[in-house]
């Protein structure tokens, strides 16, 4: 697939990550021309600084991973590090909320969406679909579009389960054209990346983008 390189947002998320694996993810991002970095808020400014006037988006995690925060302290966490040189956020939502009274979980996302959209920048919501069934995914689905979202993203990875090819395609067959979907958790071989993509896919999350592209340029 050409240009799989534009749908990649090449991340470093694990706990006991370091500076110099920040580095690293930046220098690939750069070489490989990927669409986004994301990093953890703590890191942000390194990032900003590192891909320089270069063409990635630095992207920062809100909520992560387990989406448990009160409304207050993500809307923190989004201005924060927009004021650090966030390009975009990628909340986790309130599974609990959403399972329990999905209104409510609805009303953090629109307050979330509202504050993203005030300063220019792009929303996208981590639904976690591995603890979602087919039917919560449609629900899941209609609630962010009707909050206003920018995306909708398969998980976290650190989840039991990640991006899935028919989660994708019923998340397609759900949403808005104008809303995107980020698939993300477990995409580690160019083949899984480039079925995600053909399954309706506009962005692929993974922390193996050296390793895809290599296999990519092996394809051509």
């Amino acid at each position: 697939m050409e240009h799989i390189n534009r749908f990649i947002e090449h991340t470093v998320l694990k706990p006991d990550m370091m500076k110099q694996n920040i580095e690293a993810a930046a220098e690939e991002s750069i070489h490989y021309k990927f669409t986004g970095l994301c990093v953890p808020p703590c890191w942000i400014k390194l990032a900003k600084i590192l891909v320089k006037n270069e063409d990635i988006l630095v992207v920062a995690p809100i909520g992560f991973p387990l989406g448990y925060s009160v409304t207050a302290v993500k809307q923190a966490e989004i201005n924060k590090a927009i004021e650090d040189g966030a390009d975009e956020l990628d909340m986790v939502w309130n599974i609990s909320s959403f399972k329990t009274d999905p209104a409510s979980a609805g009303e953090e996302i629109e307050s979330c969406a509202s504050l993203v959209h005030e300063a220019n920048r792009i929303l996208k919501i981590i639904i976690e679909t591995c603890y979602l069934s087919n039917e919560e995914i449609v629900a899941a689905c209609a609630i962010c579009s009707e909050a206003g979202v920018d995306f909708v993203k398969t998980s976290t990875g650190f989840g039991p389960a990640g991006a899935r090819v028919e989660d994708i395609k019923l998340m397609r067959k759900t949403l808005p054209s104008h809303v995107g979907i980020k698939a993300s958790g477990g995409i580690r071989e160019f083949v899984s990346a480039v079925s995600l993509i053909e399954a309706g896919a506009d962005r692929i999350g993974t922390s193996s983008g050296r390793k895809i592209m290599k296999e990519a340029l092996q394809s051509l």
